[in-house]
């Protein structure tokens, strides 16, 4: 990780400091930097030392952070991983402009690690475009709601962390069946990660989560286990009525929150993270057995147990 974090300083750098300044503004807030992690992990499977493993671990933490400056100005956000977002700090055309210098030079990247990498992160921008494309349009009249919310998740989150599955495994050399494996555990990660915090966002105390229940509700973010309600005519009728509308006091959020926590939305929304869970070990099972398999099946569990 020491060498992504300095491939990621550098490549940010440009002859105009302002590009730099800006683009740095998020490097340096940290964050988890779990695509890169999961890239690394993915090598663990061939040999992690290889130079394009680093590189590519550094890509998708670049594309990832360019979608945080894109996604702040969409969000008219005030707080990035506890400082002043970019569109705050300077303005939204800073903001999109910095994300598309960091496109930019993630895609220079990809092109020193051939053809086949610039097509798999093209197919990789694509979704992510499309995924916030799609949440944004809505929900089609001959769509079923909870299939269209599961794609959004795919293409906004677990598209990217699949990418880095496949990028780490592909450049360290592993089995072509492991390449194949660690995207499609990347691809179901991705989304269990976003169900689960879907979940933390009703039933995790503050002290618990760091955060402050009830967010989605309050932003009008319609989650999964809302979605699970309003779909069910015999849940709870107030709890549709709070979910269908905005949802502005202190009173009404602590209300819901409540009315959710004993709702079937909720638990089909755990069961729906379980079939993830199963979907992933399944994954693993195909993998070397050894640390780095044993990693991801923790990683798996983690997912889950977080949640309660």
């Amino acid at each position: 990780m020491a060498r992504v974090e300095e491939l990621l300083h550098s490549s940010v750098q440009s002859e105009f400091d302002f590009a730099t300044r800006t683009s740095l503004h998020l490097v340096d807030a940290g964050g988890k930097r779990f695509r890169p992690l999961f890239t690394l992990l993915a090598a663990q499977f061939g040999d992690p030392a290889s130079e394009d493993v680093i590189k590519s671990a550094a890509i998708v933490e670049m594309v990832h952070l360019a979608t945080l400056y894109h996604d702040d100005v969409m969000d008219e956000a005030t707080m990035r991983r506890g400082a002043t977002s970019a569109n705050a700090r300077w303005d939204n055309s800073v903001a999109i402009l910095t994300g598309d210098f960091l496109f930019a030079q993630a895609s220079r990247l990809v092109a020193d690690l051939g053809p086949d990498a610039a097509r798999q992160m093209a197919r990789t921008f694509e979704a992510l475009v499309t995924g916030q494309m799609r949440e944004t349009v809505g929900v089609g009249s001959d769509e079923d709601v909870i299939d269209h919310h599961l794609k959004v998740i795919y293409e906004k989150t677990g598209s990217l962390i699949a990418t880095a599955g496949r990028f780490g495994a592909w450049f360290s050399g592993a089995r072509e069946a492991d390449v194949h494996a660690l995207d499609r555990i990347g691809r179901i990660l991705g989304t269990a990660f976003q169900i689960s915090d879907d979940v933390i966002d009703i039933a995790s105390p503050s002290a618990e989560s760091g955060k402050v229940p009830g967010t989605d509700i309050r932003e009008g973010v319609r989650t999964l286990p809302m979605l699970y309600v309003l779909a069910d005519p015999d849940e709870d009728p107030r709890l549709h009525r709070l979910l269908s509308g905005p949802v502005e006091s202190d009173a009404e959020v602590a209300e819901a929150l409540e009315l959710l926590r004993a709702s079937n939305g909720l638990q089909r929304a755990r069961a729906k993270l379980d079939e993830f869970a199963d979907d992933a070990r399944e994954e693993l099972a195909s993998l070397p057995a050894g640390p780095a398999a044993d990693a991801l099946g923790t990683l798996v569990d983690y997912v889950v147990a977080r949640t309660w």
